[in-house]
């Protein structure tokens, strides 16, 4: 039978602020009917609230006013890099952190200033790190002893100051699953802990960079605040240390990874986590930056699927949908959970039954819930799986030569579509055939 600790259809629509069931329209995002954008854009669509966009934004700039740290907020573009979702979070004040030249050139298009975005990531190109010193971004996280010294000769190049942040790796396991933990000695990110001191003044004596502080990520979906606390320790002791060695530390990037309750587990929210960043940094005069991205855009997104058959196998119910892996990866690639939940009101009350919901991708691992207890929904019903605004669209495929989906958002009782649905032929439209095949 499914798991205990999943919940309910009706459960799921309760926990959820923005979403809500109404007898004749069905479930409502935010207030609009999902069935309408449906109806006007076909499945599978991904619809995002902008309203819950700037409401979960909102409350973690509280959070961290309340705990007198006043650190900035800036989105992690990778968790999803639509223009009308960056646009939104810029125009709520956010910054950016970007990992690529196409994050920072985004960023730059849906508005977000050049001294409001910090470029991290291991495997910076000299044509990226060129971009971030001509655009004047407000800092480089370092991530090597190697990349610090590519920094300096592109600088130097160049004939520009660039500002940097040590990246330190403080071999802290946050507890999440393997393929998104960053913050352990094997990981690929960051400088151990005791080389730091000496980057920082090898950085410090070169003539075109200036090292303004220290950053750290330990990983994503964090579910508890040991991790952080542990993290945050370490980095704060670097900081002394580098003062006391005579060094200028005025920034502390700290990251993001706060995790989401895709089964409404609980889990600390915004309040936590600036209670840890307080505890750590309250006292070292230095201006701080937190990257959250899951934790903003994720329960604000989700994505329509219609059911194509009801196939079975014995006891067994195969739920098929016209949404797969190429769509929404995560299930298939983390195990993820996502809360499935239908579009009709009718179907929403039914008695749940174990089913198997997936794609029709020729993969097994093109399965979006085993075993789940969901009403009987026959060919042609909708569901939306929830809380998948973050590494959902971004990480989509064409893979099946499967165009890529549709997506609209809600904004104050109106929606709009943000990205049209891909048309078949784009999938080859930048392909050649050699003149020598027949």
């Amino acid at each position: 039978m499914p798991g205990d600790s999943d919940p309910t259809v009706a459960e799921l629509i309760a926990a959820r602020p923005d979403l809500s069931i109404h007898a004749m329209d069905g479930l409502l995002l935010s207030g609009i009917p999902l069935n309408a954008v449906a109806d006007a854009l076909g499945t599978p669509t991904w619809v995002y609230s902008a309203d819950a966009m700037r409401a979960r934004f909102g409350a973690l700039a509280a959070a961290l006013e309340r705990a007198g740290v006043g650190a900035h907020i800036h989105y992690a573009v990778k968790a999803n890099d639509h223009l009308a979702i960056l646009r939104v979070f810029a125009e709520a004040g956010a910054g950016a952190d970007v990992v690529s030249e196409g994050e920072l050139l985004r960023v730059r298009a849906a508005g977000v200033a050049p001294g409001r975005i910090v470029f991290s990531g291991v495997g910076k190109t000299a044509r990226e790190l060129r971009l971030a010193m001509t655009e004047d971004i407000a800092q480089i996280n370092i991530e090597s002893a190697e990349e610090l010294a590519q920094v300096s000769a592109i600088a130097a190049a160049l004939g520009r100051t660039a500002r940097v942040a040590l990246r330190v790796n403080p071999d802290i396991d946050a507890g999440t699953h393997a393929k998104i933990s960053t913050g352990r000695a094997g990981d690929k990110f960051g400088i151990p802990a005791a080389d730091v001191t000496a980057l920082y003044a090898r950085a410090a004596g070169l003539p075109f960079v200036r090292p303004v502080g220290l950053a750290v990520h330990i990983g994503s979906q964090i579910a508890t605040m040991a991790p952080y606390r542990a993290a945050y320790a370490r980095v704060a002791e670097l900081v002394r240390a580098l003062r006391a060695a005579g060094h200028a530390v005025d920034t502390l990037d700290c990251g993001g990874g706060l995790g989401i309750g895709y089964r409404d587990e609980p889990l600390p929210g915004p309040a936590a986590l600036a209670g840890a960043i307080a505890g750590a940094f309250r006292d070292l005069d230095v201006g701080l930056i937190v990257e959250p991205g899951r934790w903003l855009i994720g329960p604000a997104g989700l994505l329509l699927a219609e059911v194509v058959l009801v196939k079975h196998a014995g006891a067994r119910r195969f739920v098929v949908l016209d949404a797969a892996m190429n769509d929404l990866v995560r299930p298939s690639m983390y195990d993820a959970w996502h809360g499935i939940v239908p579009l009709g009101a009718a179907e929403a009350a039914g008695t749940a039954e174990p089913a198997d919901i997936v794609g029709p991708i020729c993969e097994s691992g093109d399965t979006f819930a085993r075993n789940r207890a969901l009403p009987p929904l026959a060919p042609g019903a909708r569901v939306a799986i929830l809380d998948a605004g973050a590494y959902g669209a971004v990480m989509s495929s064409v893979y099946n030569a499967r165009p890529l989906a549709a997506a609209a958002m809600i904004d104050a009782g109106r929606w709009a579509v943000i990205r049209d649905r891909q048309p078949v032929e784009a999938l080859w439209r930048d392909e050649r055939i050699p003149d020598w095949l027949p």
